[in-house]
C-alpha cells in the first residue's frame, strides 16, 4: 500500500511560510537601515559642499 502523506503537514507549511515572511521583513529592514546609515554622512557632505558653492556664486 503506498503512503499518501509523505510531505510536511499543512500546519508545518503555514508555519514555514510565516517564518520566511518574518525573516524577509527583518532582513529588508536591516538592509534599509544599513543603506540609510551609509547615505546620511554622504548627504551631509553633499549639503555642505552645496552651501559653500552657493555662497561662492552669490558673492
Amino acid at each position: 500500500m503506498p503512503e499518501t502523506n509523505t510531505g510536511p503537514s499543512l500546519i508545518a507549511r503555514a508555519i514555514a511560510v510565516i517564518v520566511l515572511i518574518v525573516a524577509a521583513f527583518i532582513l529588508f529592514k536591516a538592509v534599509i537601515g544599513l543603506v540609510s546609515a551609509l547615505l546620511w554622512p554622504v548627504m551631509a557632505i553633499i549639503a555642505v559642499i552645496a552651501v559653500i558653492w552657493a555662497l561662492g556664486v552669490l558673492r
